[in-house]
Parts: C-alpha cells; structure tokens; sequence
C-alpha cells in the first residue's frame, strides 16, 4: 500500500449557514488518488509524506495528496543480461523493480487527476534519481518533462524549510541525473563484467566492484603488513621524583643524554643508564616551562564523521547509523506535537550551518551554559572542495529540542544518536578547552648528562567538553595529571628508577570507523555509500567483524591477490578516486557521461578477454604441502573452500581426505547452553575460525551474528555483561565486558574459564588462595589445568 495523506483548504464560512462549512479532508493512509484537481507531492518513504502532509496546508493552495513511492520505482534489469548497451552510448535500459508496479500504478492514476505534480525526494544524486525514475515511470516524461512537474528539495522537514522549498521549485537537475546513470551503469560494468569470472576462478557467489574491491583491498594490505611485521625491542626509564618541602610526588622519563634523544635497545643499555641516573645523588630542576593551550570544538556532522563517531562511541555500524539518522529525519512522533523531523538530512558532505540555526544554537548556550562559553563571533567551517555547500551539516532541526525532551518518545537507539548530534553541533559553536601545560626538565649533574622530563596538563577551562568530548579509535588514556608547584634550581629527592622492556606494536586492524575515514582519505568511493560497501563485504563473506576489529578471510585475500595481479587499475587508489572526481564533474554538468564511460570501458574490456583465457583455478587457489594425506597418504594441497582455505587430498575426488591448515582435525560446531542469538533468538553454537572460537547463529547463514565467547561469570562492576577476550588498538589482549561502551571494565589478566560458586562472579587465579571471585571474595583453591587458564575444583 502506498502512503497517501490528503488535505484541502478550509473554505470560508457562508454567512447564513455557518454550520455548512467543510471540514478538512481526513488524512489517509490508503491507496484512493485523492479528490480531483489541486496537488500530487511524491516523496520515497510514508514516514517522511505522514510528516510532510501537515505543513503543507499553508503552503498550497487546494487539495493536497502525499504519496510515497517506496525508494526506487526502476533500476537496470535484475537478470536476463547486463541491461546497459556498450554499443549505443551506454545507453541503459531500465525495469520496474519488481514489487513496485502497484505503487507505479497508484502514482499514475493519481497523477492523471492532477493539476500539479510535485517531487519532493532527497536533496542529493540518489533523491534526484529516484524524481527522475518516477516521471518516466508514470508517464510524465518521454524526452520532455511534463509542465505540470516541479521539483522542490529541503535540507529539513519544518514548516519554514517546506515553505521556502515550495516557493521556489526548479526542474530536475539533468546534470546530477547523468552523474547517477554514470555511476549506477559503472558499478554495473564493472560488477558484471569481473564477478563471473571470480566465478569461474574462483568460487560461485563472489562479486567484484568499484569501490568494494578497493576498500577490501585497504583490509587485506593492512592484514599483510600486520603478518610481515617483526616486533623490536625497546625501553623506557620512569624517574619518579618527591619534592623536599611538602612531600608532593611526581614522574618524570628519561628524554635524553648530552643534548641528545635516545633509543634504549637492549636491557644491558637500559642497565648503565640506570646507574649512571642513581650514581648522579642529586636532583635539580633545570627549567619550568608553562604554557596555555587551547582544544578548538569538533566540526559539525557529516555522513562519514558521524558514521564514524556512531561506531566509536555507540558501537554501531555504519548501516545502522544510516538507518536510525533517515528516521530521525523523517520524522518521529513526538506525542502531542505529532510527527516531527529532528535532525537535517544525513547524507551530506557540507559543514556549513544556516545562519539562522547557528543564531539559535549561540542563543541556547547563552541561556543554558552562561556566556562564558559564547565565542564573541559564530563559528564557521569550510568544507573539503567540491562539498555541496548549498546543503548543510547534520544538525538538530531546533536546538532547543534537548534531548532529555524527547527521550521518552523516542526507541533507544534513535535517542542515542539524537543526543550525539544534538551534542556535537551545540559543542561546534561554543568556546575553546583552555589547559595549562607544564614542562620541566629535571638534571643530574653527572658526566653523562642525563636529563629527564616530566609534563602535566591540567584544565583551567572546559570549553565545548562541558557538553562533548570527541571519540578515539583505540581505548588508550592519554589523560597528564598536574604536577607540583615547582622552580628553576629546586632540589628534589629521588624515590625510585624503573626500566620497562616494550616492543614494537604492528599497525592496528581497521574499524569500521577507520576504514570509512581512510575511504574518505584517499577519496574513495562517497559517504552516503559507505553503510552498503561495508555490509556487501560482511555479507560476501569476504571480511569478519570481532569486537569492532575487521579481518579478511581467506576468500576475501585470495580475490584481492587476483584483482591486484590481474586488474591493477580496478583497485588501485588513485584510480577509483580520480573517477570520483570525474563523475563529479559529470555532476557539474562540465563532462559528458558516455565519454567518460568510453575511456574506461573499452580498455577493460580487452584486458577481461585476454584474462579469461590466462588464469586458472589451479593458479589462484592450489598451494602444494608437504603433508600427507590421512587417509591414502597421498600428497595434500591447499583449496579454498567456503569457510576459508583448508587441506584436500590431491587425488580428489578418489579420496576425500580434508584437514584444517594448522593440521588438525577442524571440532564440530557444538550448541552452548543458555546461549542465544541477539538478533533471532536461536541457539548459539561455538565454532572455530581462523581467529580462534566464538559463538555463532545455529540459524547461519540465513543468521549472521557472531560474538565473542565469554570467559568466566558476570562483570564485576555492572553485574549483567560477561568478559570476553578483546584487543587494543596495537592487538594486546585484554578481557572487557560485552556490555562496552555501556560497561568499560577491563582486566590484563585472563579470568578463570568458571564463575564462581558461590555468586556467579569472576574469578582470578590467585597463587595462595587458588582462585578468588572478584564480586564476593570468595577463595577457592584449584588444581592446576593442563590446558587454558586454571579452573577451580
């Protein structure tokens, strides 16, 4: 069914019959096309046409229906062939999805009874395709658009937003429309044209496209450079120092020796700078050094930033963030002022806000925080180039919709991300964290010259964190306490010298945070796409998400061997963002799209011939071993199969002996007691991957939710998560809750595999006592495990 909402002006009441005056027509949520005459507003969703319709009385004159058309109305064939002719200007022939030509055919009808017919989709390339889809499809348009249509875009659903939009329409901007159809018969070609063969070298079920296969690419180097990293040995010399007078203590760090900075290799190096720093006696302070700092505001929201602030504070991904902002912006009922949009649209790469919300949002902080926090001046941000600076950045619709003020109307997912908007955009327009930060040098008059340094920062102002404070991708504290009071030439006592062995961490694994700001970095692909390259990769199975890490399989390597071997250009970095830049001028209206399609087509096309004939199956995916077979003894090779590359017998399909790689037996999936999936509620089972065990849907693959297997009884400090084995940003292993970011406790050392017996708590090993519950106390002794962690009797 179609969401329809109808309206019609209130006459003026007959002066001899008041009683006789009509009444607005009910809005309706079923399929009729409305009364005969006035107007058809066509939008993509009912949600956003139930929040439209109540604005648009005062804005226009007569009847007034709101149809929704559910998205996309037409795309390029689903099958039967690629849909696009290569021949004739890549012309692309278009169908009515299916399941939309009900839809079509209400929009038709309706649009026939019409005196206006106006498009009010999305304000980006995508909303303007859909616009462009649905004339064609309701008849609208046959080379020329019907004079009836006009095209109205708002940036957000408020009455003064609506009137202003509807006061000056325009046509549908041919120019952007071209930049869809490029992109759209692009990704067609690129997708059709390579995924056949990966299934045919490869495996069935693989696909290949032109931003998919970059940022798989970003995954798969950022995994090879981690296996090729070799950790080097250093160390470091804390120098905690105590004050002669009042006793305060302070640490400060070795930083360098006559003049110079030092690299400690080795624990015989570390050794003679220690004695060389207690054979000096005495301790002075050779410089103080203050200065004050400032901490400028984030930048308001854009898609990418807050896609990747949604994953950093809220744990979510980029298609849930996506999913839950398009709801905020459509509107949600906020009891008795109805359906109300809260925020401005979402896909947007612009930090320009309106004069007219940056004048509200100062007005707030005056009113809430107190003038202090006003910068004298508004705040403004320039955007990256070729931003649409007509759109604005993602903002609450009203500032002083707090969100307290809505919490209880609101599912608690959207309130999370309603508060974290609402946050960043008041906190962009208030003043600077001001923190004094102190250095001092500390000398020991020895020979070597040794010098140490100690640096405190303390806030003398919080500025813009009295309401937000940014998110960071690893979980490290970079937080520096005050230091003492102290002065040029001051003795100081020494407390102690301790040298702390470390090693070289390899680079992190991405998040879905980071590898949508190295896309966006290196101009690959566009925000508003990110959500769907993500998801694609997770769903063709050729990346894994753990605890906000992202791996590659063995499938997703193999691919990205082939397509860097084979089609270098396909995922080379430069490349896919230099044809950004063209379908952008495409969009400008300065380049012709087919042209621009020729240039990269006709190249490819050769290539992919002469590949078809070059690779083989074999070449990508067989690796000879040296192990045998356990079954004929025969030799065994390497094979790439659904869960990732495993060992087969070379005299398949004769024998059929399989092993994992590692050798072993691959253990059978086993159900877990009173483990169940948090998005079906089916059982979960333990499985093993290339990573180690966690638990997935018994219902997979029509269920794909994996977690970390828990490890001992409930958390201490909130008493409902579990621990389970997470990592650092530089991949040290440590044991948080699964409840995190709601729940932040964490320990270094692993718990024990039991709760305890006594509450349910976790316990810790403990050499005396055995084990001991971190919740109770209680003291358990253990015998020692022969295998994993201890686990009491």
């Amino acid at each position: 069914m179609t969401e329809e909402a109808t309206k019609k002006k209130k006459p003026a009441a007959r002066k001899k019959k008041p009683a006789a005056r009509k009444k607005a027509a009910p809005r309706s949520n079923g399929g009729s096309s409305g009364p005969a005459g006035g107007h058809l507003v066509i939008v993509e969703s009912p949600t956003k046409a139930k929040t439209l319709v109540r604005y648009l009385e005062p804005v226009l004159d007569g009847a007034v229906t709101v149809k929704a058309s559910f998205g996309h109305v037409r795309d390029l064939p689903e099958s039967g062939g690629l849909g696009v002719d290569t021949e004739k200007a890549f012309e692309p022939t278009y169908k009515i999805l299916k399941g939309s030509a009900k839809v079509v055919s209400e929009l038709k009808s309706a649009a026939k009874r019409k005196d206006q017919v106006w498009l009010a989709t999305d304000l980006d390339r995508e909303g303007e395709a859909i616009a462009w889809h649905v004339v064609y499809a309701i008849g609208l348009a046959n080379g020329s658009v019907d004079a009836r249509v006009r095209r109205v875009v708002f940036a957000e659903i408020t009455p003064e937003a609506i009137a202003e939009a509807f006061r000056h329409p325009r046509d549908i901007d041919k120019p952007l429309v071209d930049a869809y159809q490029a992109r759209r018969v692009l990704d067609r070609l690129v997708g059709y044209k390579l995924s056949p063969l990966l299934w045919k070298k490869v495996r069935r079920g693989l696909s290949a496209g032109r931003v998919q296969s970059v940022a798989l690419r970003l995954v798969v180097d950022r995994e090879r450079e981690i296996q090729a990293f070799v950790p080097v040995e250093y160390w470091t010399i804390e120098v905690p120092f105590e004050t002669q007078d009042d006793k305060q203590r302070f640490s400060s760090s070795l930083h360098s020796v006559a003049g110079e900075k030092i690299e400690i290799g080795s624990s015989d190096d570390a050794t003679r700078h220690v004695e060389a720093i207690r054979a000096a006696g005495t301790y002075r302070v050779d410089a103080v050094r203050k200065r004050q700092q400032k901490q400028n505001p984030p930048r308001p929201f854009i898609t990418s930033t807050l896609q990747q602030e949604a994953a950093r504070k809220l744990s979510f991904s980029a298609r849930k963030t996506m999913v839950i902002a398009q709801q905020l912006y459509e509107g949600v009922e906020l009891g008795p002022e109805g359906q109300i949009g809260l925020i401005t649209y979402m896909r947007t790469d612009s930090v320009h806000l309106a004069p007219s919300a940056v004048e509200e949002i100062r007005e707030l902080i005056k009113t809430r925080y107190g003038e202090t926090y006003l910068p004298e001046k508004a705040r403004s941000f320039r955007s990256k180039k070729g931003a649409q600076e007509a759109h604005e950045a993602i903002r609450p619709t009203h500032a002083a919709r707090h969100p307290d003020d809505v919490a209880r109307y609101l599912e608690p997912d959207q309130q999370r991300l309603y508060r974290l908007i609402w946050e960043r955009t008041i906190a962009c327009q208030m003043n600077e964290a001001m923190f004094d930060q102190t250095s001092v040098d500390i000398g020991a008059p020895d020979q070597n010259g040794h010098l140490l340094r100690a640096t405190g920062r303390v806030m003398l102002f919080d500025g813009f964190l009295v309401v937000y404070r940014e998110g960071r991708d690893d979980e490290e504290d970079e937080a520096e306490g005050r230091l003492p009071d102290l002065a040029e030439g001051q003795m100081l006592d020494l407390v102690d010298i301790i040298p702390a062995q470390h090693f070289t961490q390899p680079p992190p694994r991405f998040t879905e945070a980071s590898l949508v700001k190295a896309l966006e970095e290196n101009g690959i692909g566009r925000p508003s796409t990110y959500a769907a390259t993500l998801s694609t990769l997770v769903d063709r199975e050729y990346i894994t998400v753990d605890q906000r890490r992202i791996f590659p399989t063995d499938t997703g390597m193999v691919v990205t061997d082939l397509l860097v071997e084979h089609f270098p250009q396909i995922v080379d970095l430069k490349f896919t963002a230099d044809m950004e830049e063209e379908l952008d001028e495409i969009a400008r209206g300065h380049k012709d799209w087919p042209e621009v399609l020729r240039t990269f087509y006709d190249p490819f096309e050769r290539l992919l011939e002469k590949k078809e004939k070059e690779i083989t199956r074999d070449d990508l995916i067989k690796e000879t071993t040296d192990e045998l077979c356990p079954k004929c003894g025969g030799p065994m090779l390497v094979k790439l199969g659904r869960y990732g590359k495993f060992l087969s017998c070379a005299n398949y399909p004769d024998c059929k002996g399989t092993r994992q790689v590692d050798g072993k037996e691959r253990p059978e999936p086993q159900e877990v007691p009173g483990e169940k999936c948090d998005e079906c509620g089916a059982p979960m089972l333990l499985r093993h991957g290339r990573y180690g065990e966690f638990l997935g849907c018994s219902r997979y693959p029509d269920c794909k939710f994996v977690r970390s297997k828990t490890i001992g009884g409930k958390c201490p400090k909130c008493g409902e998560g579990k621990l389970s084995q997470r990592r650092t940003k530089r991949g040290k292993p440590f044991y948080g809750c699964t409840r995190y970011p709601e729940c932040d406790y964490a320990l270094w050392t692993r718990p024990m595999d039991d709760p305890c017996p006594k509450c349910g708590g976790t316990m810790m090993p403990d050499e005396e006592k055995g084990g001991v519950c971190l919740s109770c106390g209680h003291a358990q002794a253990t015998e020692p495990a022969t295998t994993g962690a201890p686990t009491s009797e």
